[in-house]
């Protein structure tokens, strides 16, 4: 959906949402309005995203992490995209949990004018006024539970893993295959082959043959979740 601009809007710090949620997204739209500033689009997943910022001209974009069709990372991919089409936008992204192997993917391509704020934040219209002020100036916004939880996964082995990686050294866990992970993450076998490769180097298993490292690497796993 989007959302006409009015003349007398056009001082107004420009923001454009991506909230699968309807009740979510009047909701911010209501509150952005309140807090002055113009809501130049609302969309419900990520379909024509760049697009959208292209032809609206936002300076912050509110993303939801978990968007349509698989509600697992599809946010945090377009904010990775944005960042790259579009530096000058401030990017915040909403998520309903604490997640902070994304929170670390989105700031793995550099801090400035990035965010991530939990869900719980926004019914607060000052922490959402300051985090999105903040990022619009160059700034970074992490939630106090995502820094607790980011600090925490430092000690963790698994930590280096992108999310896409622990999937698939999950799904290797559970003693599935390459080509059995790739039918389950709907993806190419040689993405998977990558993946897994990935995994080795992170966790430091480049000696070994792939089965002896495979095996390694479910134990590296089993250590970590208990």
């Amino acid at each position: 959906m989007s959302i006409p601009v009015q003349a007398d809007d056009l001082s107004a710090l420009r923001v454009l949402i991506v909230e699968d949620s309807v009740l979510l997204r009047e909701g911010l739209i209501r509150l952005l309005d309140e807090a002055g500033y113009l809501t130049v689009a609302a969309l419900g997943d990520t379909t024509g995203l760049l697009d959208e910022v292209a032809r609206t001209e936002p300076q912050v974009v509110l993303l939801d992490v978990r968007l349509p069709p698989t509600f697992r990372d599809e946010g945090l991919r377009a904010a990775r995209d944005l960042r790259a089409a579009a530096p000058d936008v401030g990017v915040l992204l909403l998520s309903q949990y604490v997640e902070p192997v994304y929170a670390a993917e989105l700031l793995s391509d550099g801090a400035d004018g990035v965010g991530y704020l939990l869900k719980d934040r926004i019914s607060s219209l000052d922490e959402l006024r300051e985090a999105i002020e903040r990022v619009r100036s160059g700034g970074t916004v992490l939630d106090p539970q995502v820094v607790s939880a980011m600090l925490a996964a430092r000690r963790n082995p698994l930590s280096a893993l992108t999310a896409r990686e622990r999937e698939v050294l999950e799904a290797m866990t559970q003693g599935r295959t390459n080509k059995a992970i790739a039918e389950r993450l709907f993806v190419s076998l040689g993405t998977v082959e990558k993946h897994v490769t990935a995994i080795f180097a992170k966790l430091g298993l480049e000696t070994s043959d792939d089965d002896h490292r495979r095996v390694l690497a479910v134990l590296r796993y089993l250590e970590s979740a208990g």
